[in-house]
């Protein structure tokens, strides 16, 4: 080597004051001594003994120094083995320029400087907070109005807290690796535009009562198609509302609002219900009338048509023999009218008083008295 032959007096360099470096640091002579800088030719030269001692035969020629630079390089080299867990997915860089992904197991990429392994988490589940903040335990959480209150479709003022749960898309990597630089606070304004551009589209009631699932798959599908316009590599698992409310400062006036609409139609409920049930039983009732108004129709006309025919044939037979008619229908009207009187015939040819016997008041009595019996027996 050039400073093979160097003495320990001076060098190229001359010699920097002192004696020899004996007694003192590795630097020469250090502030302690004349303030004088560390000889470079005294560095050099133990170096090279300290290195001898590692070649064979204690000399060192050009084929030792390339072995040396050659054991170096080829631990360099191995330095350059790593490890992607099943969780993981390996990013392989060259000069900081993206060369490759890798699955799990022991791989291999050219180490540092030169080469580059980003190991980003693929399933880890990560979840993005908008509208609200939680503060752990059973704490209340805390509400950020910039981001939760939101304007419906029919021009009302809506609070809504939401979460949406994310997850690299271990197929797209490498876009997750390089296109985002701040990956929380992309994602949540994805998510919070979505939100708006959803709700803006809903009347506010809806979004209180039936259409909350609704409203969150199709917020995930926004985010997802801008995400994936974005080139971001991020999978969105699910959208799930956690409150959905009126502003504060109105919040009572609109449940006192929303419980008068329910009465509303509430008693419209029972309206309908009570005009199906009253409604059937009035046609019913009315069916029924005509039909027995149809009857008595029927009964009359038939009684009328047999009394005519009646007529006709006892006029019939009069103008046959009148006198024979007249004596029948003088006797049928008698009966008709003479049959259910109480009554006692004394025949005007009789001879003398005929002693009266009230037979019917006999036979109306007997019935009385048995009864009265049978109660006294009782």
């Amino acid at each position: 080597m050039p400073w093979s032959n160097q003495s320990g007096g001076g060098g190229p360099w001359g010699q920097r004051g002192g004696s020899g470096g004996g007694g003192k640091s590795p630097w020469g002579s250090g502030p302690q001594g004349n303030g004088t800088p560390p000889d470079l030719e005294d560095i050099l030269r133990r170096s090279q003994d300290r290195l001898k001692n590692f070649i064979p035969g204690g000399g060192m020629g050009g084929k030792g120094l390339i072995l040396i630079v050659l054991g170096v390089i080829a631990v360099w080299l191995l330095t350059g083995f790593y490890t992607v867990r099943p969780n993981e997915v390996g990013i392989n860089m060259i000069f900081g320029r993206y060369t490759g992904t890798t699955g799990e197991g022991l791989r291999y990429n050219l180490p540092y400087p030169v080469g580059r392994v980003l190991k980003p988490n693929v399933t880890e589940q990560q979840r993005i907070e908008v509208g609200y903040r939680s503060t752990g335990g059973q704490a209340r959480s805390r509400d950020i109005l910039e981001e939760s209150l939101m304007l419906t479709g029919d021009e009302n003022i809506i609070d809504i807290d939401f979460d949406a749960v994310w997850q690299v898309n271990a197929a797209r990597a490498q876009d997750f690796v390089f296109n985002l630089q701040n990956p929380q606070g992309t994602i949540k304004s994805v998510a919070e535009s979505a939100m708006r551009e959803v709700v803006g589209r809903r009347n506010i009631q809806a979004i209180l009562t039936t259409e909350q699932a609704s409203v969150a798959q199709e917020v995930r599908q926004i985010m997802q198609e801008a995400l994936d316009a974005y080139g971001a590599g991020v999978l969105i698992n699910v959208v799930q509302l956690q409150a959905a409310q009126p502003p504060s400062e109105v919040r009572q006036a609109f449940f006192d609002v929303n419980a008068a609409q329910q009465d509303a139609v509430r008693v419209q409920n029972e309206a309908e219900t009570f005009a199906s049930r009253v409604v059937p039983e009035s046609r019913g009732e009315a069916a029924r009338t005509v039909q027995q108004a149809e009857a008595y129709r029927e009964q009359s006309v038939a009684d009328a048509s047999g009394q005519a025919a009646r007529f006709r044939q006892v006029y019939e037979a009069y103008r046959q023999a009148p006198d024979v008619s007249r004596e029948r229908i003088f006797l049928e009207t008698m009966e008709r009218v003479l049959g259910g009187v109480d009554k006692v015939i004394i025949e005007p040819n009789g001879q003398g008083v005929v002693p009266y016997l009230p037979l019917n008041e006999m036979q109306r009595s007997q019935p009385q008295a048995s009864a009265t019996q049978q109660g006294a027996t009782r």
